[in-house]
């Protein structure tokens, strides 16, 4: 059989594997007709890569697929994948043929040996069900039956022909460690690599107790791929490869609704509440009431309907519900209406993208409107601290994605003064809306102070508020600053009566005067009007006086006149005359 023409120019088309995050990486899955080699130590998944990928072809894809295994018995590798719920059983009668090629132990090579025969058999039986994918799983165990390197070589060189010339899409995986991994030339298949289309290396490793599986596309020609190491976890569908790039944020829903943070008085401080499908980030000290706000967003949230899911690092859901009960917020009915779901993380195993696995299906099998993880902060505990700032910004892009609002609460050094939140992780970049809370020790006293670093999109205060639990509930109070020191607590108690004193002797002397002025006033008043009085009485007595004299010169006038003429005397010559 001649190989299969390919046009100059021409990208390979690809086989998608149906391992989520793997089909992203290598933009579509492996090479279609083509050969690739996994590579990988011992409990790596490389049986598992193989199997994910024989099933979706043969379920999704309509392509039968052959599983020949030269290391373990088919019947347990049917066994140990049970758990996966891919149901080989069914799959095994239809659509995926395992061929047993173990090598018996006490086998005796006599003359020589090559691949032909198993070769020959492998094509019958991919004819006869029409297959197009085929595994080879753990190819390294036949090479090991060789005599020497030259055999090796030999063998792989014609294998490597062979498959040029089927249009099949292989798959051969061989083991490694971490050693021959780095170093291409030990490994006697290691030439392979040179020949096959497409390389993939799988690494386990335990840092610090913690398992630490990564994943890392080594070649793939004539495509473009991501050539940096992906986390990757066995999950209960198989294999789930972490994409370090964030996806999701450009499908996710921008909104201005707002959804109350379960504090009144914070609402107002941000304008409103947080932003439906925001992140947020509470930051602090231990016991600086972190778990408490935490606490009353879940309850506000629960009171509107929407599902909450609450996770816990620190303490048991049990736990949790009685002490928030002390500071009057009431969750025990939500969980007892399964509106909430309390979830001690503290019972989960693994490495941080093993949490992030087990957070993304709680949430969904949930159906989470609400996220509160407490604290975040816990993902970077000794083995996780390269991954876990990755596992928490795709944390947020997944919940932005789903139109969930998550919460998030990190807890700081005690010992450092340093505030970034989220420290060591460093994430308070990532959050849409950052709230620290810290201590004040004054006067034998250690106080609660909560401010607002930044949340994006809305104005809020800039100011630091006094946090105060009691029985009633949380509350926020002004604190207050006296010579350029902030006061709270009974300081701040004995100012605020210092100055209710003040303001009520201000206002007792503010309506003493006011009466004085009223005094006045009124004697003012009745001046003016005496004077008026007195003014008008002048205004008469000059009228009357010039009245008098106008009508005494009058009747002068006229008595001079009668006497004149009783006496016959003659008129007055006038002057001009």
């Amino acid at each position: 059989m001649k190989p299969a023409r390919i046009s100059p120019g021409t990208a390979p088309t690809k086989t998608p594997t149906g391992i989520v995050g793997f089909d992203e990486i290598t933009r579509g899955g492996l090479p279609r007709g083509r050969t690739t080699l996994l590579v990988g130590g011992p409990g790596s998944g490389k049986t598992i890569f193989a199997l994910q990928f024989l099933v979706h072809g043969a379920q999704e894809c309509k392509e039968p697929g052959i599983f020949v295994a030269f290391e373990e018995a088919s019947d347990r590798i049917v066994v140990n994948a049970a758990s996966f719920g891919w149901n080989l059983g069914a799959l095994r009668r239809r659509k995926i043929l395992f061929m047993d090629a173990q090598p018996q132990p006490d086998l005796l090579q006599a003359g020589d040996f090559d691949l032909r025969g198993m070769m020959a058999a492998i094509e019958a039986q991919a004819r006869a069900i029409g297959a197009k994918r085929i595994v080879f799983d753990a190819l390294d165990i036949v090479l090991a039956l060789l005599p020497d390197a030259a055999a090796k070589r030999r063998e792989i060189y014609r294998l490597h022909q062979w498959l040029l010339e089927r249009e099949f899409t292989w798959l051969i995986t061989a083991k490694a460690g971490s050693d021959e991994i780095s170093s291409i030339g030990l490994q006697p298949f290691g030439v392979m690599r040179f020949m096959v289309d497409c390389t993939v290396i799988l690494n386990h490793s335990v840092a610090f107790g913690v398992s630490q599986r990564n994943l890392r596309v080594q070649k793939y020609r004539g495509t473009a791929f991501d050539e940096n190491e992906s986390p990757f976890l066995i999950g209960k569908h198989g294999l789930e490869v972490a994409v370090e790039r964030t996806t999701g944020r450009a499908d996710a829903t921008v909104t201005n609704e707002r959804v109350s943070s379960g504090v009144e008085r914070l609402d107002t401080m941000l304008g409103g509440g947080y932003y439906r499908c925001a992140s947020v980030l509470i930051s602090g000290f231990p016991g600086t009431a972190k778990t408490t706000l935490s606490g009353a967003f879940a309850e506000a949230a629960c009171k509107r309907g929407e599902r909450t899911l609450f996770i816990s690092f620190d303490s048991d859901g049990t736990e949790i519900i009685r002490n928030l009960a002390s500071v009057g917020i009431r969750l025990e009915r939500y969980v007892k209406n399964k509106c909430l779901r309390m979830v001690s993380a503290r019972t989960m195993t693994g490495s941080a993208e093993t949490y992030l696995g087990h957070i993304r299906a709680l949430a969904t099998e949930h159906r989470a409107r609400c996220l509160v993880i407490d604290p975040v902060s816990a993902l970077s505990k000794p083995g996780n601290e390269l991954t876990a700032r990755s596992v928490v910004e795709r944390l947020i892009a997944w919940s932005k994605a789903q139109g969930i609002t998550v919460l998030c609460t990190s807890l700081l050094d005690e010992m450092s003064d340093r505030m970034e939140g989220g420290a060591p992780l460093q994430i308070s970049t990532l959050a849409d809306t950052w709230i620290h809370l810290n201590h004040l020790v004054q006067a034998g006293e250690r106080n609660r102070g909560m401010s607002i670093i930044k949340s994006r999109g809305t104005a809020h205060s800039n100011q630091v508020r006094e946090l105060i639990l009691s029985d009633a509930g949380v509350t926020l109070a002004d604190t207050y600053t006296a010579g350029g020191e902030v006061l709270m607590g009974t300081l701040r108690w004995k100012k605020e009566s210092a100055d209710r004193v003040a303001n009520e002797v201000s206002e007792v002397a503010r309506k003493l005067k006011g009466v004085r002025l009223d005094a006045e006033e009124a004697e003012l008043e009745v001046r003016t009007k005496s004077l008026q009085v007195e003014l008008v009485a002048k205004q008469v007595e000059k009228a009357l006086s010039a009245r008098t004299t106008e009508s005494r010169e009058g009747e002068l006038s006229r008595g001079r006149t009668r006497m004149r003429e009783l006496r016959g005397a003659d008129a007055a010559v006038p002057a001009n005359r």
